[in-house]
């Protein structure tokens, strides 16, 4: 019996049988040129739009509450979103360069079907940090709504007690959760403008914010002025653990990245832009953050790092209609962060994922909705009741996805040398370059199962099953032990039991003539053969270029 042709995610796989109608459809094949819009401006604008956002504000909070000062925190930061941002380029050059997403670059390193496996982990986690962020979000809605009518604040509770939370909050969250749907419609190459348009509004509100707090606090407060408390091999570590905590907080847009960069104009527009805006963007977002926080001991008696509570306590202290306005404007820039946040680092990587793993049914835009149901069902409001115990197994997931990075970085620029045969990353044929063993690549899936098991006593300790002191230590270093186990290894791996499809040089180097009367582009091409001879090619049109690129 045939189905119905509106079930099918793209019209032109329906025909298909077998295989190839579950490994492509329209929002997975390579970018065409006219879909390629993001040039580097626009990444800029990503990043500044991303940096805002309520969990990098109070990131900062953990570390100077944990012993270090200030200046030592924030100095943190910077050395932990460099590292992110060479991360982020070193996997978002991959999709920049094949115009791929991050489900297909998967299938190079783990093959064809041996790639669901950290797809589905990845599409997984993104429903649930959906939930978590949307519920973020409707909180700035309940103050949005303080602000209109102050009574809100004390509106009844219907709902029973069971449920987990009050009527007020779940309108809230209601609310954002159903204007975040209109998002999830647009095309990812579209909604550029919704991180143009929030890179220009929520930096005016924490600038806003900032100096707001300066003046009621009549200074900087005494954070600035108080010590680190911590000495010898413990100072040592609370930096490491600092450091590491960035990355964490980054892992899971370090992964997807590829899902946005294939949408860039030529692979030289994700670099510079990524490498130089997320250190500046997130470093200044947290110091923004230790500023306001600790202004707020002076007004208030107390540090208070959430930025949502510390405008709740304006509305209660001093509810006039300036500070109504200003907690407004604040507010709704918030809740527009929190929009940007989730569909950048959840609904687009989610929708990404569901899509690869059923083509045959699933685009980004529906799978994009089966996200924001899933981070429904799930009450994330439950899962924040016991925000200690959520942060630890959501620390563990840095682990889980360093080692599907250090897999997929060094087999794209070591082992194959940037050289990927696109047309195969589609095909079902046992014979292609990708099927590996059953459609599966067990190198990737030893060093990847290495790469977790080399922290999970760190693991262990973190949630009190065991106690062991270097067990803790190696595990603030769990990103970065998982990356460079399971990378050595891999590579150790496919020195032993060479795979195919792998190129003795970079396969070709474009080179953009910047002159504007002339549209020739240099394309050095770099045979396998290392018998043959590299020749230089002109390429006149950007047609005839991705064809080539893509032989």
């Amino acid at each position: 019996m045939k189905l119905p042709t509106w079930l099918y995610a793209d019209h032109s796989v329906q025909d298909l049988s077998g295989r190839e109608a579950f490994l492509s459809n329209e929002d997975l094949k390579p970018v065409e040129p006219a879909r390629r819009l993001w040039g580097p401006w626009n990444f800029v604008a990503f990043w500044l739009a991303d940096s805002i956002n309520i969990n990098t504000w109070m990131i900062i909070s953990g570390m100077i509450i944990g012993g270090l000062s200030w200046w030592e925190a924030w100095l943190c930061t910077w050395i932990g979103y460099t590292f992110s941002a060479v991360f982020i380029c070193l996997s978002g050059r991959i999709g920049a360069t094949y115009h791929i997403s991050f489900p297909i670059v998967s299938r190079s390193s783990f093959g064809l079907f041996g790639s669901l496996w950290p797809v589905f982990n990845r599409s997984f986690m993104a429903c649930v940090w959906y939930g978590v962020q949307a519920w973020l979000g409707g909180k700035c809605i309940v103050l949005i709504f303080r602000c209109i009518c102050l009574s809100y604040e004390t509106l009844p509770n219907t709902l029973p007690a069971s449920f987990g939370t009050n009527t007020r909050d779940f309108i809230g969250f209601i609310v954002f959760w159903a204007l975040s749907l209109i998002a999830i419609w647009f095309p990812v190459q579209k909604i550029r403008i919704l991180f143009t348009v929030k890179s220009i509004v929520v930096p005016i509100a924490a600038l806003i914010f900032f100096i707001w707090s300066l003046v009621k606090a009549k200074g900087l407060g005494p954070v600035i002025h108080q010590p680190g408390t911590l000495t010898g091999s413990a100072h040592g570590w609370a930096w490491m653990s600092g450091i590491m905590s960035c990355v964490s907080n980054f892992v899971t847009l370090i992964v997807n990245n590829p899902d946005y960069t294939r949408f860039a104009t030529r692979p030289s527009a994700v670099i510079l832009p990524q490498l130089l805006t997320i250190p500046i963007g997130f470093s200044v977002t947290c110091f923004i953050g230790i500023i306001v926080g600790s202004s707020s001991k002076v007004i208030f008696g107390e540090p208070i790092w959430n930025p949502l509570d510390l405008l709740g306590k304006f509305l209660d202290s001093q509810p006039t209609g300036g500070t109504r306005a200003g907690v407004f404007f604040i507010a709704l820039a918030f809740a527009l962060a929190q929009l940007g946040v989730n569909i950048a680092a959840n609904s687009v990587s989610a929708g990404s994922d569901l899509t690869a793993i059923l083509p045959k049914f699933l685009n980004i835009r529906r799978s994009g909705y089966i996200c924001a149901v899933v981070g429904l069902i799930i009450c994330p409001w439950n899962l924040l009741s016991n925000s200690s115990t959520f942060t630890t197994y959501l620390s563990a997931y840095s682990t889980f996805l360093s080692s599907v990075l250090g897999v997929m970085i060094t087999d794209y620029y070591i082992v194959r040398k940037g050289y990927l045969k696109v047309k195969d990353l589609y095909s079902g044929s046992k014979e292609d370059a990708y099927y590996f063993t059953h459609g599966i690549n067990w190198r990737a899936y030893v060093a990847y199962i290495v790469g977790i098991l080399i922290n999970i006593f760190g693991f262990a300790d973190a949630v009190g099953i065991y106690s062991l002191i270097a067990a803790r230590n190696m595990y603030h270093l769990n990103f970065y032990l998982g990356f460079i186990v399971s990378s050595l290894l891999y590579y150790g791996l496919c020195k032993l039991s060479p795979i195919p499809a792998c190129g003795t040089e970079w396969p070709s180097e474009v080179i953009d003539n910047d002159e504007k009367d002339d549209n020739i582009i240099v394309l050095k091409v770099v045979p396998l053969d290392k018998e043959d001879q590299s020749t230089y090619v002109n390429i006149q049109d950007q047609e005839t270029l991705d064809k080539v690129c893509r032989l």
